[in-house]
């Protein structure tokens, strides 16, 4: 199956992700990860990437959408894939309708207030990189593998968090209405465990196989 994840930042994509690409024997494909291999394999739209990254600009669509049209003529890809972090907006989504059949759009629900409670509790220790979260901290500072104190990156301060979403809301959450359009769209609630997310989503994939 060809999937894609939708959902705003902190509503646990990639998680969930990774487990369904283990169990269906797929692979996951993120947009970082289709840029760096083609600027690698310095495929012809890898190096046109490579020239707009080193100038330090955003790359063009039509160059992120010849990237992925060249990662999914893969091997690995010949079974069904996931995509991750694109498309991010409808524009994209339908240049992608013109080589790619998307089988599901998997859509992770959670409330703003839920993702703004989830990532502004978010801490990491700066040596050496171990993730936590107040929620399991106990009041605890310190890092449990070197002593160092914990921080918050600036990017999951609550009002950093709160702009995030704003730009998701703008931005990215259109493409719900696109692939509800399309029949694809599968609403999942979000704010489960981890395991009953998981859960929802394979037997809403299993419905549809």
């Amino acid at each position: 199956m060809n999937i894609i994840f939708l959902g705003p930042p902190g509503a646990g994509k990639g998680t969930q992700a990774q487990i369904i690409c283990q169990k269906m024997g797929i692979p996951q494909i993120s947009t970082g990860d289709m840029l760096r291999a083609a600027i690698a394999a310095k495929t012809e739209t890898g190096l046109k990437a490579k020239e707009y990254m080193d100038k330090g600009q955003l790359v063009p669509d039509a160059v992120v959408i010849d990237i992925v049209k060249e990662r999914l003529t893969g091997e690995d890809c010949q079974k069904g894939y996931i995509l991750d972090g694109f498309p991010r907006t409808v524009e994209q989504a339908q240049s992608l309708g013109t080589f790619a059949k998307i089988d599901a759009a998997i859509n992770l629900d959670v409330a703003d207030e839920v993702l703004v409670a989830r990532l502004s509790g978010r801490r990491v220790c700066p040596l050496c990189g171990a993730p936590y979260h107040v929620d399991r901290l106990n009041g605890e500072t310190l890092c449990k593998v070197d002593a160092t104190p914990l921080i918050q990156r600036d990017d999951d301060k609550p009002e950093t968090v709160l702009n995030r979403l704003k730009v998701y809301h703008q931005k990215t959450a259109p493409l719900i209405d696109y692939y509800r359009s399309e029949g694809k769209l599968m609403n999942i609630t979000g704010s489960g465990s981890l395991e009953e997310i998981s859960a929802e989503i394979f037997e809403t994939l299993e419905a549809i196989r």
